[in-house]
This record gives structure tokens, sequence and C-alpha cells, in this order.
């Protein structure tokens, strides 16, 4: 069966915030109940893999050790973006075309845009 990462995006800072992409508490409360549902409906339907939300671009690293050269660490998100991905999905699904209402349900269930990309192999 086809699987594919349906990711999260944010604006850079966004996860710095205190609630994150959020306007109130109240509406982040909101969106952790749906995607906590929504993980449930996956998981009921067999579309589950795995799921996880991502810590802040800012906490990132890059690693680079090509062509045998002694690798070089060096702090920061490997390139500057509008947005950087702040969780993500892998589903399942029976049949491709599902995974567009698959990923209309994580949009709504976290109240965020989503990128869906098939995984190869």
């Amino acid at each position: 069966m086809p699987q594919f990462m349906i990711s999260v995006w944010h604006a850079p800072g966004t996860q710095q915030r205190p609630l994150g992409p959020y306007d109130s508490e109240e509406a982040m409360l909101a969106a952790f109940q749906a995607v906590s549902e929504f993980n449930e409906f996956l998981q009921a339907e067999g579309a589950w893999v795995f799921a996880c939300g991502l810590t802040a671009p800012e906490e990132s690293f890059v690693v680079h050790g090509a062509n045998g050269a002694e690798p070089t660490v060096m702090q920061g998100p490997l390139a500057e973006a509008s947005e950087h991905m702040g969780g993500l999905w892998v589903v399942e699904v029976a049949v491709a075309e599902q995974v567009h209402d698959v990923a209309a349900r994580a949009s709504a269930a976290c109240g965020q845009r989503v990128e869906v990309r098939q995984l190869q192999g």
C-alpha cells in the first residue's frame, strides 16, 4: 500500500512563541484535541504508520561529511526558508487518491496548511 508523509509547516519563529501558531490557549487546546482525535481515526482505519512534532528549526544543526572529508557540524537550519516543517504524519492508504481526504482531515485537525509527499520504495 502506498505511504505518504503529511507535513505541517510554520513561519520562522512560530515554534518559539508560547502558543506556537495559535492565537489563544483555547485554540491551541482545541487543536491538540482535534489532532488526538485525528490520530485515533488513523489508527482505527489502519492508516497510522508514524507521527511526531519537531523542535524549532533554530534548534537544528547541519552535518556535512561528503567525499570522505572530516564531518563539520553547524548550528541552525540547512536552508533559509519562508516556512519550516513543524511536524508530520506518515500514513498508509489502500489507494493513493485516499490521501487527499486524509490530508484534508490533518489540516483541519491542526489548523495549519499541510504538504503531502509520497514515500519512495
